[in-house]
């Protein structure tokens, strides 16, 4: 009897997190968390005991991905990908860093790509991006530092080639310790403009 309820919870939290992956391609919701929440409520689940963690819902998402999207995927990935070098390189003064979805290979239409770059103040890196004649917006992000500590950075967001870039701006020393990932409490990867070009490639 045990095992059997055991079975039923695990199924719960499967069509939780193949539900919160479909919300999170079609509708372009970021937040897991609330993701999950919608999911459990269209299912008329409880939020208690059967939810999946964040790792269960990225591998929905990349699941879904390969099932509904096999064909388009790929090329979209690709010209992702492509921006985020091309961002790179107009950034290189600080050391940029592509790090999320365009990176895991779980990015769909409504992904940004994520960039982490480090400079000794946010205006330099407005200036860069001025000089380029970009129009950009700013922004604040919460990331875990530590997993006791969360700390506030800017950042900027404009469109590059076919992609909507976010650049968080860290301090120039920020370069040597990852945040911590929302997704598996494990510091983030980071890839630079090598490795994002092996991933071309």
């Amino acid at each position: 009897m045990p095992r059997n309820k055991s079975s039923n919870g695990n199924r719960a939290r499967l069509m939780v997190a193949q539900e919160a992956a479909r919300i999170i391609v079609n509708q372009g919701i970021r937040d897991y968390g609330l993701a999950k929440k919608k999911a459990a409520e269209r299912l008329g689940l409880g939020d208690r005991g059967s939810l999946p963690g964040n790792v269960e819902i990225e591998q929905a998402v990349s699941e879904h991905l390969q099932l509904f999207a096999a064909d388009s995927h790929p090329d979209l990935l690709q010209t992702m990908r492509q921006a985020a070098l091309s961002a790179m390189e107009m950034l290189s003064p600080f050391t940029p860093r592509l790090v999320g979805p365009v990176l895991n290979g779980t990015a769909d239409a409504n992904s940004a790509v994520n960039l982490h770059v480090f400079a000794d103040s946010a205006e330099s890196v407005a200036h860069v991006l001025e000089q380029h004649g970009l129009n950009f917006k700013p922004y604040e992000r919460r990331l875990k530092s530590r997993r006791d500590r969360a700390e506030t950075y800017a950042g900027f967001e404009f469109h590059y080639g076919d992609a909507s870039v976010q650049a968080t701006i860290f301090p120039v020393d920020g370069i040597r310790q990852a945040p911590i990932s929302p997704i598996d409490g494990k510091p983030m990867k980071r890839a630079d403009e090598k490795a994002v070009r092996e991933l071309l490639r």
